[in-house]
């Protein structure tokens, strides 16, 4: 059975300072950088889990802007002594808390224990079989899963659970952690979008006198949820004013945009007169910089 000494040779003296031993060029940048960019993706994403399920676990709350701050510090000083980037780490976080764990103390001693492990008991742990090191992983791994979101799989919105199952997939089968990670963020992405899009209102009010339909708009307008924007609105009725409430929506971008110009053509070319009402200053600005219905 392999073991640990097989898998390379382990340091026998304390990292020292040394600067990379690399051309300080752009050639070197784009080498570098798609790299570098996943991994701080990954890390940060990460450090942003793994503190979220600690502030549960423990009822305390925790600045996230610190610890990516503290995690990017401690990596680049980290690059200077040959070491390699980390984050944060759920399994060990969660043991340290089931054992009873609260401060930054236990995080330090797991990694005084390891480095004592690997400087001094080094000859011993050549000699520990990685199928120990197997076991001890797939341990963590039960100790940290959550089985009650395997129960609550038929509760849950479907699109959570496809989310779920796809990232899970992505990261199994192509092993990297990242790409299952991004496809998962672009599909809760999609699916949100969908999911706002259908929360478009529009309540009609015809005046007494029949000439005067106000249309009260309400919620998200943007891309995705223009054609449920526009399928609300009767462009062969006959009234002479028509007036579009937007006091409780929102534009977001030109296609939000491009949706109003149609709306407001559309009942200038039938002879009917139209208002704009209620546009807060952010979909004010928008409307002048990139609306067309008055030019």
């Amino acid at each position: 059975m392999p073991k640990v000494g097989d898998m390379g040779e382990l340091p026998t003296t304390l990292p020292f300072f040394s600067l990379p031993n690399v051309p300080f060029t752009l050639e070197t940048l784009k080498i570098i950088l798609p790299t570098s960019l996943t991994m701080a993706l990954v890390g940060l994403l990460a450090s942003f889990l793994t503190a979220s399920l600690v502030d549960e676990l423990t009822d305390t709350p925790s600045d996230k802007n610190r610890e990516a701050k503290g995690q990017g510090i401690a990596n680049i000083i980290t690059s200077f002594f040959s070491g390699m980037a980390g984050c944060g780490m759920i399994g060990q976080s969660v043991i340290n808390v089931q054992s009873g764990g609260r401060g930054r103390l236990s995080t330090f001693s797991a990694g005084i224990f390891l480095l004592f492990a690997i400087l001094i008991l080094q000859n011993w742990v050549k000699e520990m079989p990685m199928g120990a090191l197997v076991a001890v992983m797939i341990m963590v791994s039960v100790g940290t899963f959550r089985w009650s979101s395997v129960t609550n799989i038929p509760k849950i919105p479907p699109t959570e659970t496809t989310v779920m199952a796809t990232t899970m997939i992505i990261t199994i089968l192509t092993r990297n952690f990242a790409l299952g990670v991004v496809t998962g963020i672009i599909l809760s992405t999609v699916f949100f979008s969908r999911k706002i899009a259908k929360l478009v209102f529009v309540d009609k009010v015809l005046s007494e006198d029949g000439n005067h339909r106000t249309y009260n708009v309400s919620g998200q307008i943007f891309f995705v949820s223009v054609d449920e924007f526009l399928n609300q609105f009767d462009f062969t009725e006959l009234v002479d004013l028509v007036t579009i409430n937007l006091t409780y929506a929102h534009l977001w971008d030109q296609g939000a945009v491009v949706a109003i110009d149609k709306v407001v053509l559309k009942f200038r070319r039938n002879g009917v007169q139209v208002e704009l009402i209620g546009l807060n200053e952010a979909s004010a600005t928008l409307l002048q910089k990139l609306a067309t219905y008055d030019n």
